[in-house]
């Protein structure tokens, strides 16, 4: 019997977890066997693996503890994948071998699953000079162009693109071109950027003084901080990028002060990590753990969570011996400190169970309650680790105690630290789970306030027919259990409706007791002022946030978050019949486009070298409106090998490309086929397979048309072309299922369709 509580929830287990052969056989047949395969892995380790397999699949069981992605989808699989979901990679040298060898290291590590972070401020800035050549600098952003077509090259383990974030110093010469990057809406795409803000920059930027910008002691301008702060806010205020990052707040509050020093965050900014830092993810469910859910009774059985949080524990400091690791020196930094990033999700429903609204100072005050019992259970656990197994590596008592969340944390769990050591450096992080959230039948993500209660997605079935199937927050599909149709409470509230600085209290109360960071996302209004924007950041920096990320619908990024009050549909649907509380029709795509009688295109031809006959790919356009985009594409070839499989992607490519929109991952998807049989080198560059070759042709034949910008860039900057065949405009389409149904939650653009981010 199933023990999922929606259909999409099963959709992803088996999208994206479920264990499979090569030739797509499963290999775990319920779920129960995707958390046996988990708990099997990880107890592999311990001197009593029976034992303790019980006690971790006891955890796993009905969602309570949910490991990251990496974890869920790697453990137990004999892959050679990593189970950590993050990293930041070495310092980058300046110098053109040395960014090379870092480049390198990026792909090795994107390759086997992990997102990546990197501090650019190390790179001289555009025009300097390069002694020995006789030349200027061209500077860090010409780099990150040259890791962001890299990225766009490699496909994760587990079907999941690469993720990185670029930092740069608010006093890097270049800090300028670093704030605007993002304003080109083809430009740095597989990036999230953010830039490093420093408390001098703050206390300047609040007098109005001037800053210096400056790289290896020179100066090379003078700015006043206020207006540097004012175009970092303009451009996140109109492009959503970049966030910025309170570093020295990060450093000067970090458990391993004494032994690192960070510069930047892994993808989504949860995890500020040394050079070669790494760290893995797991959640505490917090919808479960909640007694007697909308009675007078309700509350978190506190006995529960701390045992929960001293399983979960251990099993995270496994991950640390059982993952392999891209590098040896990310391996090293692992087990030199054996930090893990133990957070929470549903929170939103758990608040909504115990009768408290999202964002008031009730809710606020209860998160930081919580929080601090799991941060308390978290280390007395990692105590209990260091009796049994030893601490960590580094660890020195007075340096350790005299720093990060050991400065506030009770005298009891101080004095066990300082008598027994502690297995792991830092223990507590708060993760973007919106996949392990649906999964775990559609929890609220993170520290996220309830996105949409519920919205009705139509879904395409295999027969071409298409069913409705109702998607359901888990706390609204509880209060209908048991109080029937009932309207809901005025504290039901959702991301739409919630005041920023709502958001930012929330934020600020997780995390006094989460000794990492954060990934949340601040939801704006489009219609916020500009004024009140810069009061969000603001207000982070003042109540003692770590950074800030905030969005609000843009042209760049689509308008995915104009829902309005009146609907629970999701943002970038289209809500037919949208009502409070029962959601909105959700209609993913367009009715194809009619055929016209006469199409222009053009016909191109490939000679893959192990073929002795030619492939021949037609691509066929239509133009509406004056704008040119594909329509259909032909592939023929006389060897009767190909017949099927030709047939088969000729359809599938024609019948999304009828459809409208921005059908540009079409080609990101074909080229990032790899051929197991090695591809093949083709006019000077190498092609991954035969598949990546036909991706190739496709989007040449897109660039001479104008429908995309360039190689490897996504739609051209032209509004006409980006909603024809679509209306009303809907933003972007999801690069893995196509649909559109994107929304920003927690610092990543995610799809609440299939999953899918970039940051999970």
């Amino acid at each position: 019997m199933s023990r999922f509580a929606t259909p999409i929830a099963e959709q992803i287990w088996d999208m994206k977890y479920r264990f499979k052969d090569a030739d797509g056989t499963p290999k775990d047949v319920t779920v129960e066997d995707t958390w046996r395969r988990i708990a099997r892995d990880l107890a592999q380790v311990e001197k009593q693996p029976d034992v303790w397999e019980d006690t971790f699949f006891e955890a796993l069981e009905d969602f309570k503890f949910l490991p990251a992605g990496r974890i869920t989808a790697g453990a137990g699989t004999a892959r050679r994948v990593t189970l950590f979901n993050c990293f930041v990679m070495g310092t980058v040298p300046d110098s053109m071998a040395g960014i090379f060898d870092m480049l390198k290291e990026a792909a090795l590590t994107m390759q086997q699953g992990g997102g990546i972070g990197y501090d650019f401020s190390t790179i001289r800035p555009a025009g300097a000079d390069v002694l020995g050549v006789s030349a200027d600098a061209s500077g860090p952003l010409s780099f990150m162009d040259v890791w962001d077509a890299m990225c766009r090259t490699i496909m994760s383990a587990g079907s999941r693109r690469g993720a990185m974030m670029a930092t740069m110093r608010c006093d890097h010469p270049d800090v300028e071109k670093f704030i605007a990057a993002k304003s080109d809406p083809a430009r740095l795409r597989m990036f999230n950027m953010s830039v490093l803000i420093t408390d001098p920059f703050m206390d300047a930027v609040k007098a109005d003084k001037p800053w210096d910008l400056v790289f290896d002691g020179k100066v090379y301008r003078t700015v006043q901080a206020r207006d540097l702060w004012n175009r970092i806010m303009k451009a996140t205020y109109e492009f959503a990028e970049p966030g910025v990052i309170f570093i020295d707040r990060i450093n000067s509050a970090n458990n391993l002060s004494y032994c690192e020093t960070i510069a930047a965050t892994n993808p989504c900014g949860e995890q500020p990590l040394p050079p070669y830092g790494a760290c893995l993810l797991g959640s505490i469910n917090m919808a479960r753990m909640v007694a007697d859910p909308f009675n007078d009774a309700a509350h978190l059985d506190v006995d529960a969570l701390d045992k929960l949080v001293a399983t979960a524990v251990r099993m995270m400091d496994n991950v640390v011996d059982v993952s392999k690791f891209p590098l040896d020196a990310q391996e090293a930094e692992a087990k030199a400190k054996r930090r893990i990033g133990l957070g929470v999700t549903g929170l939103a429903d758990a608040l909504l169970m115990v009768g408290l609204r999202y964002g008031s100072d009730e809710a606020a005050a209860q998160t930081e309650a919580w929080l601090k019992v799991i941060a308390r259970a978290a280390y007395l656990a990692s105590v209990d680790l260091a009796k049994e197994k030893g601490a960590f590596p580094l660890f020195d008592a007075d340096a350790y105690l005299a720093s990060g969340t050991m400065q506030q944390m009770d005298e009891d769990v101080r004095g066990a630290i300082k008598e027994n050591g502690i297995r792991n450096a830092l223990l507590t992080s708060i993760a973007p789970t919106g996949t392990i959230s649906l999964y775990a039948g559609n929890v609220s993500s993170g520290i996220e306030p309830v996105f949409a209660y519920a919205y009705t997605r139509k879904v395409l079935q295999k027969d071409g027919s298409r069913t409705e199937e109702e998607v359901v927050d888990y706390a609204v599909q509880m209060w209908r259990d048991l109080k029937g149709d009932t309207e809901l409470p005025d504290y039901f509230v959702n991301a739409q409706t919630l005041a920023p600085l709502d958001h930012v209290k929330m934020q600020a109360a997780a995390q006094k007791w989460v000794d990492s960071s954060i990934s949340k996302t601040i939801n704006c209004p489009e219609d916020i002022s500009f004024d009140a924007f810069k009061d969000v950041y603001m207000a982070a920096w003042d109540q003692g946030c770590k950074g800030c990320t905030t969005y609000r619908p843009n042209d760049v990024t689509g308008s995915v978050l104009s829902v309005s009050e009146e609907t629970d549909s999701a943002p970038g649907e289209t809500a037919a019949q949208a009502t409070p509380q029962n959601g909105g029709e959700v209609v993913y795509m367009s009715e194809p486009l009619d055929r016209p009688e006469e199409l222009e295109g053009a016909t191109y031809k490939i000679k893959w070298p192990d073929s002795e006959h030619a492939l021949y790919i037609t691509v066929n356009d239509v133009v509406i409106g004056g704008h040119r985009r594909p329509f259909e594409v032909f592939i023929n070839s006389k060897n009767m090998e190909h017949f099927a499989w030709t047939v088969a992607l000729t359809r599938m490519i024609s019948a999304v490309f009828r459809r409208g929109g921005d059908v540009s991952f079409v080609v990101e998807e074909l080229k990032a086929v790899f051929d197991p049989r090695g591809g093949a080198w083709m006019g000077g560059k190498y092609i991954p397979s035969m598949l990546a070759a036909i991706g190739g042709v496709i989007e040449q034949h897109l660039i001479a048309t104008g429908f995309i910008a360039g190689e490897g860039q996504g739609l051209k900057s032209d509004p006409s072309a980006q909603v024809v065949g679509l209306t009303p405009p809907r933003g972007k389409a999801c690069s893995s299922c196509g649909q559109y149904d994107l929304r920003m939650v927690e610092g990543c653009m995610t799809c609440g369709s299939c999953g899918h981010s970039k940051c999970g």
